[in-house]
């Protein structure tokens, strides 16, 4: 479970304005926020975020997903689809800097910022593209799992400056999902800026763990 966090951005991608949703994780309403990356056409981009036709974002999900013809898991179906899933990410992403990592029926992928990413960028290296091509083709195959996609940051800089860097990588690796056909609806898009590291920040090391987007794939329960 992810611990609790300030306001993060979630829009819809094809939302004209700004708009207001549910932290699946704390019950709390967020900001939206723009995007960039490969999907931004005007200045300032477009909008991404979770799609929701509700109040509650998890119930919206859910709703947005069975009305879109996506069926749930239960029962030991969502231990051998959820492995399944695993063992072809492992294969597809071998070499490309992407940590598979397995926790309980959750899949988490991390992606160290230094490989996605230039050096406080936000939009996405192109060397990253293919690993991100085939990752979509995975997620597409495994239409039963819910994608959700957060940023971190080191403890380098202003707190509200690696919080907003956290949400626009976060938003980045989104939007390209998305251009490469990963249902909107699937998506959950969050930035968690500098609170949740997984090294020290004392050390360049450390840091450079801790700069990075995971990618958490949820089995879809209905």
């Amino acid at each position: 479970m992810l611990a609790k966090f300030g306001s993060v951005g979630l829009v819809s991608l094809f939302a004209l304005g700004a708009c207001t949703t549910m932290d699946p994780y704390t019950g709390e309403s967020v900001r939206s926020n723009t995007r960039t990356g490969v999907l931004a056409g005007a200045a300032g981009g477009a909008l991404l975020g979770y799609l929701t036709n509700t109040s509650k974002s998890e119930e919206g999900r859910t709703n947005a997903l069975i009305g879109a013809g996506v069926g749930a898991l239960a029962g030991g179906a969502v231990g051998a689809y959820m492995d399944r899933q695993q063992a072809e990410l492992r294969r597809d992403l071998a070499g490309s800097g992407v940590d598979v990592e397995r926790r309980g029926d959750d899949i988490v992928l991390n992606m160290p910022a230094d490989v996605t990413f230039a050096v406080d960028q936000s939009d996405i290296q192109s060397r990253f593209y293919p690993a991100l091509d085939q990752l979509a083709e995975t997620l597409n195959r495994y239409p039963q799992t819910l994608i959700d996609v957060v940023g971190h940051a080191d403890a380098t800089g202003p707190d509200d400056y690696n919080q907003s860097l956290s949400e626009r990588r976060a938003a980045s690796v989104a939007s390209y999902l998305v251009s490469r056909s990963v249902l909107r609806d699937r998506l959950f898009v969050a930035g968690r800026g500098e609170s949740q590291p997984i090294a020290s920040n004392a050390t360049e090391t450390g840091r450079a763990q801790n700069r990075r987007v995971e990618v958490v794939l949820r089995p879809f329960r209905g």
